[in-house]
C-alpha cells in the first residue's frame, strides 16, 4: 500500500462494483455474485483478481466477448456428473452455478463433477473451492483458458495460466484453501504492477522477442511456474477440463498458421463428500490440529509467521474488512473513467 491509494471499505465498494456491472445490463443477481467475487479477492488481498478488472469486463461486454445476459443450460446430469454450457457467461456467475451443481450431485453420489464450456474469466477460483468447503464438502476447481504462457522450452504462448484450488472445512479453523496458478504469476499480477507503475521480476514474463523483460507493459507472455512442471500441469488441465468439455482451447491457437482469437474458457467444480470417507466432525478436528501444527514449527531466519493454506489471505481479510481496501491510482483513475461516463458517484474515500 502507499501513501497515494485510495481507502475504501468493502460495502461501499461492493455497491460501486454492482452498479458498475449493473450498467452494463447485468442482471441484478449476476451483478451482486460477480461483484461480491471481485471485492472478495481485494479483501483477500488478490488485488490482481479484484475490482482493477471491471474496466476490462465492461469492454468485453459492450463487444460481445461475454454475454450481460447468457442462456446458461445444463446439457447433462447422469449420476455424479453433471456439464453446463454457460454461453460466455461472467466467469464467476458460470463458476458459482457449476459448484452449486458439483455440490447437488456430491450430496446424492459422494462426488460431484460439474464441467463448464464457453465461461468468461473466472476470477478468484479459490471462492468457489471455498462454496463447497463452507458447505462440508472438499472442494477442487479449475479454469482452462487459451495460450497466454510459454510452453517449457518454448519463446511463445503455447499453453495458459490455468489455476487450481482446492479447499477444506475446518472446525474452528476457517477452512483450508490453497489458490494457485500454473504459470509463476497470473496475468493479473501484470495488470497490477502496470497500476502500481513498478517493474516486475525476473521470471514472471517475456516480450514479443522472447527476453525476459522487468517491464510489466512489455510482457507478452507468461512463464510456467517451475518450468516444466508448470507448463505440464497446465497442459493436463486443458486435457481434464477443455477436451472433457469437448471445447479445445490450446491446439487451435497453437497450430501452424492459426490467428490466436477468442476469449472463452472453460472450468471444472468438483466437490467430495468427506463423511462417505470418514466421520466430518473428526475430520474438520483433524483440520484445526493440522493448522495449529504448522504454526508450531521452527520458523527459518526473517520468518515472522508460517501460514497454513488460506491463512495469509485470513489475516489480510481481517485487516482490510476493518480498514479499508486500499486502491492505487491506477485503478481508482480506471474506475473513475468509466463511473464518469456512466454518472456513478466514486466511493467514498476512507
Amino acid at each position: 500500500m502507499s501513501n497515494d491509494d485510495r481507502i475504501v471499505s468493502a460495502d461501499t465498494l461492493k455497491d460501486f462494483t454492482k452498479a458498475l456491472l449493473r450498467s452494463a445490463d447485468v442482471s441484478e443477481e449476476h451483478a451482486g455474485t460477480w461483484a461480491d467475487i471481485l471485492v472478495w479477492a481485494n479483501l483477500r488481498g488478490m488485488d490482481s483478481h479484484g475490482v482493477l478488472r471491471v474496466p476490462r469486463y465492461l469492454a468485453y461486454m459492450k463487444n460481445g466477448n461475454i454475454h450481460a445476459k447468457p442462456n446458461m443450460k445444463l446439457e447433462k446430469r447422469a449420476g455424479a456428473i453433471a456439464i453446463l454450457d454457460s454461453d460466455w457467461a461472467p466467469g464467476p456467475v458460470a463458476m458459482t452455478r457449476a459448484m452449486d451443481e458439483a455440490i447437488d450431485r456430491a450430496r446424492e453420489c459422494h462426488v460431484g463433477w460439474c464441467i463448464v464450456r464457453n465461461i468468461t474469466h473466472g476470477g478468484a477460483i479459490g471462492y468457489y473451492a471455498l462454496q463447497a468447503a463452507r458447505a462440508g464438502f472438499a472442494g477442487i476447481v479449475i479454469t482452462a483458458s487459451r495460450p497466454m504462457m510459454a510452453y517449457h522450452g518454448s519463446k511463445v504462448a503455447g499453453a495458459s495460466t490455468n489455476p487450481l484450488a482446492i479447499a477444506v472445512p475446518g472446525g474452528e479453523h476457517p477452512p483450508l484453501v490453497l489458490d494457485m496458478s500454473t504459470a509463476t504469476v497470473s496475468m493479473g499480477k501484470i495488470l497490477a504492477a502496470q497500476d502500481i507503475g513498478i517493474p516486475i521480476p525476473d521470471g514472471w514474463g517475456i516480450d514479443a522477442d522472447g527476453h525476459n523483460t522487468n517491464d510489466a507493459n512489455a510482457v507478452a507472455t507468461l512463464m510456467p511456474l517451475g518450468g516444466a512442471k508448470g507448463s505440464g500441469l497446465s497442459m493436463m488441465i486443458e486435457c481434464m477440463v477443455s477436451l472433457f468439455a469437448n471445447n479445445p482451447l490450446v491446439e487451435p491457437n497453437i497450430r501452424p498458421g492459426a490467428n490466436p482469437t477468442g476469449y472463452r474458457q472453460n472450468g471444472l467444480a468438483a466437490a467430495i463428500d468427506i463423511s462417505a470417507f470418514t466421520d466430518l466432525n473428526t475430520y474438520r478436528s483433524e483440520i484445526d490440529q493440522l493448522a495449529k501444527g504448522l504454526k508450531a514449527l521452527p520458523k527459518a531466519d526473517g520468518v515472522d509467521v508460517i501460514y497454513a493454506p488460506g491463512e495469509r489471505g485470513d489475516a489480510i481479510l481481517a485487516d482490510r474488512t476493518k480498514n479499508g481496501i486500499p486502491l492505487p491510482p491506477g485503478t481508482w483513475d480506471r474506475l473513475k473513467a468509466e463511473a464518469d461516463k456512466l454518472g456513478i458517484a466514486m466511493p467514498e474515500n476512507l
